[in-house]
Order: C-alpha cells, then structure tokens, then sequence
C-alpha cells in the first residue's frame, strides 16, 4: 500500500536508458579492408591467386 500512496503523491519518474558504449561505432568499416582480402594482402594463397586471375582477365584488352 505504501507503494500505491507513493506514487499517487510523488507520481512515476521515467529514467533514460544508460547509454553503452559501443564498440562498433570505433571500428571504421572500408572498402578499402574488402579489397585488401580480396588482392590476397591478408596472405591467402587463394586469393592471391584470383586476384592473378582478376588482372589477367583486366590486361587481355590492352595490346602489347
């Protein structure tokens, strides 16, 4: 009851919500990471090999 009588004088206070830190609002999303897996910079010897595949494929047009 004391609760009841509380909040009828007092009446409810609403609190903001604590804002968290996030951790992925720091990090710095690129094209430029993308593209460093993809030329095989990260050290896959997968990618590496497409990306030797990739500019074959860019030099065909180009006379020599």
């Amino acid at each position: 009851m004391k609760d009841i009588e509380k909040i009828m004088t007092d009446g409810i206070v609403f609190k903001e919500k604590a804002q968290a830190k996030s951790t992925k609002e720091d990090k710095v999303k690129t094209k430029a990471k993308k593209k460093a897996y993809v030329t095989g910079a990260h050290g896959s010897g997968s990618a590496k090999m497409k990306e030797g595949y990739r500019v074959r494929r860019a030099n065909r047009h180009k006379s020599k």
